[in-house]
């Protein structure tokens, strides 16, 4: 079995069953914009990975742009970004930002790879945080080449993101989930795609570190489809599991396209 195919089984065996959808207070999916806020992120190996492909200037896609934190730390170098995201409510917070830091900017609602030939040709292409999202990651990796002229930066954790509450599905809802897939098993699907990598890992805050408590526990009681009732619970399981570190490990991957 190739590594792109493992890549989407792993990710199709994260999908929570019906039933618990349908009793959920509200949508599990998706992440506030707080958490992705330009002024949130930690400067790391992402940053200066894509600096030094800019050089002296240069434009930036960012791809799954969220609020902004893989690309507006950039400025300067960056003269000019472009962030693709299919949340509306993202990508105000982005374009927010960008004015901020007084670069100019265009927003690209979408999905990728769907809306990749309207996003701009740009010297980088930074990607965060979004790659366990996508079970057919080799036209999303493809397209992210095809519109870098220098360099493709991706982050992603060491882990799928909700690995660290797979103890929680089991106590809460008696599943059984997989501790994949993982950043490995990604740059195992830009190998077979030819792509010649560098990648490196680094341990920064983690986003129970980071955010304020009541929100973290507010996001992890949505992801578990549970209602405000339960929040006890979870505080008291989250602490007994030790679940909610305080650091994670994220790898960076980078090729030229």
């Amino acid at each position: 079995m190739g590594a792109a195919k493992r890549w989407a089984e792993g990710l199709a065996a994260w999908k929570i069953p019906q039933e618990i959808l349908d009793q959920a207070p509200g949508s599990p999916w998706g992440f506030p914009a707080f958490l992705f806020a330009a002024h949130d992120v930690p400067i790391g190996a992402l940053h200066r990975v894509a600096r030094a492909a800019l050089g002296g200037e240069g434009t930036v896609l960012d791809v799954g742009c969220g609020g902004g934190a893989a690309s507006i730390p950039l400025v300067p170098p960056a003269t000019r970004l472009a962030g693709v995201d299919s949340s509306p409510d993202m990508l105000r917070s982005f374009a927010t930002a960008a004015d901020k830091a007084g670069v100019s900017h265009e927003e690209v609602p979408g999905e990728w790879p769907d809306v990749s030939d309207r996003a701009p040709l740009s010297d980088v292409v930074v990607c965060r945080n979004v790659v366990y999202n996508v079970p057919t990651i080799v036209p999303f990796t493809k397209a992210l080449t095809r519109r870098a002229t220098r360099r493709v930066v991706v982050e992603l954790t060491e882990f799928h993101p909700s690995v660290g509450l797979a103890p929680l599905w089991f106590q809460f809802w008696g599943i059984r989930y997989p501790n994949g897939p993982t950043a490995d098993m990604f740059i195992e699907v830009l190998s077979d795609m030819g792509y010649k990598l560098d990648a490196e890992r680094e341990v920064r805050p983690s986003m129970k570190a980071t955010s304020d408590p009541d929100r973290y526990l507010e996001f992890v009681r949505r992801r578990l489809c549970l209602d405000p009732s339960r929040d006890a619970e979870i505080a008291a399981a989250l602490a007994e599991t030790g679940q909610g570190q305080d650091e994670i490990t994220v790898v960076v991957v980078s090729w030229q396209p």
